[in-house]
């Protein structure tokens, strides 16, 4: 599976393609297939997010986790305050990182 992300253009958040726009979860992702690169060009060019790119990511019982630490922790947000992340009240939250 192949998810896209970047960050938005006028927050600086993280957010994830859905297929027809932009979400804070990653649980939103759609699978961009071959496609990710012409989806980053057009979002770029329309002025819909920034630093977009395409990551590897698999379906799990929990959701759509990315496959790379790198991109988990930009789903998940800071790992030192997980009172800060979306998964706040998620006590096995550190767990979906590593």
């Amino acid at each position: 599976m192949k998810i896209l992300t970047g960050n938005d253009l006028k927050t600086g958040a993280v957010i994830w393609w859905t297929g027809v726009g932009w979400s804070l979860d990653v649980n939103e992702s759609a699978d961009v297939g071959e496609h990710g690169a012409a989806l980053v060009a057009r979002e770029e060019g329309a002025q819909h997010v920034v630093a977009a790119y395409v990551v590897d990511g698999e379906k799990t019982s929990e959701g759509i986790r990315p496959a790379h630490i790198k991109e988990r922790i930009r789903a998940l947000g800071p790992t030192v305050r997980l009172d800060l992340t979306p998964k706040a009240s998620d006590p096995a939250a550190a767990d979906w990182v590593i």
